[in-house]
């Protein structure tokens, strides 16, 4: 049995913790996402429809933006904004992290450009803005770097790099909703801000969804253009799009949890602020640094024997995950990057150590005492 920790009132033992839960989320916001769908299914209209028109004006106002735009996924949401921005063709490098999710990558390829890999920072894991610039060179035709784990990278510093070297500036903000960078919208740095909505996401629908956020209205119709098979409302397509339109149906869960965004987020910050406590002088374990910016997608620890801890957790009905456990530069469907083993050492060191640990809205407390027992048990004993 694991031993109480210092500080902590026990509140239960040996219960069940999920890496994530969806069910209390949804359950909350019942009667709000049943009218909207009642809605759809009134109008008969399942595809670019008053849902999705309604939540790319919520979603646009609740981040600050001049507009948003629905599209099928966050995949899609990056390539459609290197398409926008006229990046189609292989002599168009785009730089970005290679310790995120390979559907970023994937983004970039599926515009037509080629993907560059930057090394990240030890300490938040953050693409490295110095380490980017360094690999900025004639081909280079974008930076998007990555707020990783709801948390804002230096925007400031890739806003000034794109400047400075007239490259186009997409921020992959998957993972960041409702997220700032000291105190300012994303789209003061750049008008091309791509959000996914899976499931799992600090906003999701119970599929995959996703969006642009811009700052630009011209933007936003050459976006529109572009998701709808570059067509303008009829039946001719004035430019090669592709088709990727946010559902209806997804748009009416969006609209129901867009509303108790900012509450969860608050919610996963308590959470973390409370594994930070808990965790503190845990041998074996170094949160990796947030700042007061981060929205808490996850909550990641660097941690010595990492897939022992994982096994040790699992064993006792604790889920974890790994985000991520090969840096993308390593994906054999990225070999023509141009890198090798070694040479980004500090995604590749921190992706041996990672562990993401239990966060969700609505986690019980006594659910997240019973992790932080379970890891001092793992590294005490």
């Amino acid at each position: 049995m694991a031993k109480d920790l210092p500080g902590f009132a026990r509140l239960d033992s040996g219960m069940p913790v999920p890496a994530v839960n969806l069910r209390p989320a949804i359950e909350s916001t019942r009667g709000e996402w049943e009218r909207r769908l009642e809605e759809m299914l009134s109008s008969g209209q399942f595809v670019l429809g008053n849902q999705v028109r309604s939540f790319e004006s919520e979603l646009a106002e609740a981040f600050s933006a001049r507009e948003a735009v629905g599209v099928g996924n966050g995949t899609d949401a990056i390539q459609l904004c290197l398409r926008e921005a006229g990046l189609t063709e292989r002599r168009h490098e785009v730089i970005t992290s290679a310790l995120t999710a390979s559907f970023s990558a994937a983004g970039v390829v599926a515009a037509g450009c080629s993907v560059r890999f930057a090394d990240v920072l030890p300490d938040t894991l953050q693409m490295d803005p110095a380490d980017a610039a360094g690999r900025v060179h004639a081909g280079t035709a974008a930076l998007m770097p990555v707020h990783l784990y709801g948390q804002p990278c230096e925007i400031g510093r890739f806003a000034k790099l794109a400047r400075a070297s007239r490259l186009a500036l997409v921020q992959d903000a998957c993972q960041a909703h409702g997220a700032r960078f000291q105190g300012r919208p994303f789209t003061e740095f750049s008008s091309r801000v791509a959000y996914s909505f899976y499931p799992t996401k600090n906003l999701g629908c119970l599929g995959d969804g996703g969006a642009v956020v811009t700052g630009s209205a011209a933007a936003a119709r050459r976006l529109r253009e572009l998701r709808d098979g570059g067509r303008r409302g009829g039946q001719v397509s004035y430019t090669r799009g592709i088709n990727s339109r946010l559902d209806e149906m997804h748009a009416c869960y969006l609209r129901a949890f867009l509303p108790k965004l900012a509450e969860w987020n608050e919610d996963r910050r308590r959470t973390a602020a409370f594994y930070d406590e808990a965790l503190r002088d845990c041998p074996g374990l170094r949160p990796v640094k947030r700042t007061a910016d981060s929205v808490c997608h996850l909550y990641v620890v660097r941690a010595e024997r990492r897939d022992r801890l994982r096994e040790f957790l699992a064993a006792r009905g604790i889920g974890s995950g790994v985000h991520y456990p090969v840096p993308l530069h390593l994906h054999p469907a990225f070999r023509d990057c141009g890198l090798k083993r070694g040479d980004l050492p500090h995604a590749e060191r921190a992706s041996k150590e990672i562990i993401s640990l239990p966060l969700w809205p609505y986690l019980p407390e006594s659910a997240a005492h019973e992790v932080a027992c379970r890891v001092h048990e793992f590294y005490r004993s």
